[in-house]
């Protein structure tokens, strides 16, 4: 018996990957991830590839899973694929405290995030 099978939230030519524990603010994050929004995959692989950012190899690793989702999972050409949507939440926060001058504390939050990625095949040009 069971739960009955959920329904597929995506489209037929689309994959996806999550990555919901990736170590930096969704502020910093979100900016990588407007780097590849609208790409073609493989030119986003490149700009993440030599990008300066930390979090940019995490991407990346998230973004080549999305790939390979796509095409083992589902059988899309990866050639014609590109970035859809690359949409950053937030995770939790550790908090911890610091002390400061006349027993008062201050408090270091320590942010994670989230980050889903969709990439989507083109269609043909007849």
């Amino acid at each position: 018996m069971g739960k009955p099978k959920a329904e597929r939230s995506l489209a037929d030519n689309e994959a996806m990957a999550v990555a919901t524990q990736l170590r930096t603010s969704p502020r910093k994050l979100n900016l990588v991830a407007g780097l590849i929004r609208g790409l073609a995959a493989d030119r986003a692989l490149a700009e993440l590839e030599f990008s300066k950012r930390r979090i940019a190899q995490d991407v990346r690793k998230v973004l080549q899973a999305a790939i390979a989702n796509a095409e083992n999972n589902h059988q899309l050409d990866v050639d014609r694929l590109y970035v859809a949507e690359a949409s950053v939440g937030k995770s939790l926060v550790m908090r911890r405290f610091r002390p400061r001058a006349r027993g008062r504390v201050g408090r270091i939050e320590k942010p994670w995030a989230r980050l889903r990625v969709v990439v989507r095949e083109r269609e043909e040009n007849v």
